[in-house]
């Protein structure tokens, strides 16, 4: 394991014998490494050290994995575990996650380089109320009796788990993003193969000692590290999985539903987004700087949902912008394992760094100015500095694709009915926001914003209760809420002869 900087936070003594060995795949209730042997390296974004060895899974540990998944399925989990029962292991679970939230908080931010106080008192929580939340729905999966029209017929749908689900979660959020679709696909009766991206590995390989020790049978979730080229495309070919459930780039997911034609097998997908967020004049401009700030600053920018595209009212441009230079002034960056009280950490990797900066560039280059950020911050440690750029314009390209960093443009706005043609023209559709104190305006910009989530006067809230998902190229299906559950199940429909 790698010398940490004295002033980290002492580790917990899990922690540290999980980053003293080769951090393994987990399979059928046991870990493994790969059967190749060979594993790959995590970097901690705030130091560039070496975090962890990790087993680097292929094709043949998928398989492995998809044995184990199809085994349980077809055994205890599917045909002795009863619904209670399985809300009881959920449950359990949650519990187990908060119990152990100084842990996890502690490894998802040695991968990321967020704030631990953020992982410890948002994400971590955040991931046990999921599973609780999807604790009451197994035994609340139904079906309907079918009024048909058919003489002498009686017809019931009942409504199934899938199988086997390949999920495949981002590095932003690494605990929470896997409890998102864990928790669902489990209350439906389906087994689980985790891959988390392979920068963010820790969380979902100690998840996997909570699922043992909540007692959930063998098989039933299982973990593969690697990349998308080797155990990520394995997973959605392989025949022995019915459903792929994914949340990343447009690009990957391209490349997924192009792979899992050959099975036709269920894909759904949480992408990425340009999110406009739009504050009209009549806005308290106080509440709306401080939150179109956060919009974007949030996580380092590095969220789907992030107020990339700022559109401000003409009259109050001036003043939103000051207000958010003034925010900004305020916001702490260093590194998360620290006794400091940081606000944002690193980026996740030097290829998001220099990603991002290098839209910076462009910006700059095609007349944008930074009224404030618009560098790199350190030498050592991903940092970089929490970006207002204005004087761009619709068409430049940091405005049309995701940066996924601390980078927001502010454009100024004159006609109300021109905003919402500019704010929809996007290739993306996860999520809108506006501030204003006009009640019609904002149910009627509500209704017409094209994306799955609108926020006003308000910005980045879920709720395990509360669906969530993309227009457009922001992918399709809802996560969270009960349309989760229809991710997971299949409907069949039952047709008897009662005339005999």
């Amino acid at each position: 394991m790698l010398n940490l900087p004295d002033h980290y936070i002492d580790l917990h003594p899990t922690v540290r014998d999980l980053l003293s060995s080769e951090c393994q795949l987990y399979i059928g209730g046991q870990f493994v490494s790969a059967q190749s042997r060979k594993t790959f390296e995590t970097i901690d974004p705030s130091t560039e050290q070496v975090l962890a060895s990790v087993s680097e899974a292929d094709a043949t540990d998928v398989d492995r994995a998809v044995q184990a998944a199809r085994q349980a399925f077809e055994g205890d989990w599917r045909h002795k575990m009863t619904p209670d029962d399985r809300s009881k292991l959920i449950w359990k679970l949650a519990d187990l996650i908060d119990e152990r939230a100084e842990i996890l908080a502690q490894l998802d931010t040695l991968d990321t380089g967020k704030p631990y106080q953020t992982a410890l008192t948002v994400d971590v929580p955040l991931s046990a109320e999921h599973f609780r939340y999807y604790a009451g729905f197994p035994t609340k999966i139904e079906g309907a009796t079918i009024p048909v029209s058919t003489q002498g017929m009686f017809n019931y749908t009942i409504r199934e788990p899938l199988g086997v689900c390949g999920l495949i979660v981002p590095w932003n959020y690494p605990l929470l993003m896997a409890s998102w679709k864990i928790a669902p696909a489990l209350a439906a009766g389906n087994c689980i193969i985790l891959k988390p991206a392979e920068q963010t590995p820790l969380s979902a390989l100690y998840l996997a000692t909570l699922f043992e020790e909540a007692g959930f049978p063998p098989g039933v979730f299982n973990v593969i590290n690697g990349y998308g080229r080797g155990a990520g495309a394995a997973l959605v070919e392989h025949a022995g999985v019915n459903k792929i459930g994914f949340t990343g780039s447009v690009a990957t997911a391209q490349t997924i539903i192009r792979s899992s034609a050959d099975t036709l097998k269920r894909v759904s997908l949480e992408l990425g987004g340009k999110s406009p967020n739009i504050v009209f004049a009549d806005a308290d401009l106080s509440n709306a700087s401080v939150g179109a700030t956060w919009a974007i600053f949030g996580n380092n920018g590095q969220s789907c949902t992030a107020g990339s595209r700022l559109y401000i009212e003409r009259g109050i441009f001036d003043k939103v912008v000051q207000g958010m230079v003034d925010e900004v002034s305020n916001i702490k960056i260093g590194p998360g394992m620290t006794h400091e009280p940081y606000n944002l950490g690193p980026v996740i990797s030097e290829v998001q760094m220099n990603k991002v900066l290098s839209y910076v560039d462009e910006g700059f280059q095609g007349g944008g100015e930074a009224v404030t950020g618009g560098k790199r911050m350190t030498d050592t440690g991903y940092f970089i500095e929490p970006t207002i750029i204005v004087n761009t314009t619709d068409d430049m390209r940091i405005n049309r694709e995701e940066i996924f960093g601390p980078v927001v443009c502010a454009m100024p706005f004159d006609d109300v009915n021109d905003i919402l043609k500019r704010a929809n023209d996007t290739d993306y559709g996860l999520a809108a926001g506006l501030w204003t104190t006009n009640l019609s305006r904002a149910h009627q910009f509500a209704s017409k914003l094209q994306a799955g989530t609108i926020w006003i006067n308000t910005w980045g809230n879920t709720d395990a209760a509360s669906p969530f998902g993309g227009y457009k190229q922001s992918g399709h299906g809802r996560e969270m809420g009960k349309e989760a559950i229809d991710l997971y199940t299949e409907v069949k429909s039952v047709w008897i002869n009662i005339d005999g």
